[in-house]
């Protein structure tokens, strides 16, 4: 399966509630939101947490379960070597959180290792906008 294809199943997946299937695609030291200084982290918004290995990103997905999920939108896929990028509209009640909301164009980049694993994931996105939503 090309890199561009295991991203639209992990989006199909996610859709469909489907986390073992999203982990399933992970290397063993996937790095889920790892930047060195990153505001969002700084303010404990809690899905935007780094994270490592499978098993901490599947406390990604719990976080974002909390969620209600208006709207989410897959706007374009785009592949270079071992990298995709991802353009989407995501739009979020924040019950869990003080009731917060945001709705924001925002873009992943998946890369991949070898064997067609994903070893990293970062998320562009308006963290001021996250960070209100979290702070309700």
């Amino acid at each position: 399966m090309s890199n561009l294809a295991t991203v639209g199943a992990i989006y199909e997946a996610f859709g469909k509630g489907d986390v073992p299937a999203i982990l399933a695609t992970m290397a063993d030291d996937v790095e889920w939101e790892a930047w060195a200084d990153n505001s969002a982290v700084k303010a404990g918004v809690p899905w935007l947490v780094p994270r490592r290995g499978p098993a901490e990103v599947a406390k990604f997905f719990e976080a974002v379960g909390q969620m209600e999920i208006v709207d989410f939108q897959v706007l374009n896929m785009m592949e270079g070597g071992n990298q995709v990028a991802v353009e989407f509209i995501l739009e979020a009640k924040l019950p869990a959180w003080g009731g917060g909301y945001y709705r924001d164009e925002e873009m992943h980049l998946w890369t991949f290792n070898d064997a067609g694993k994903v070893v990293r994931l970062r998320h562009y996105t308006d963290t001021a906008k996250h960070i209100a939503a979290y702070q309700g």
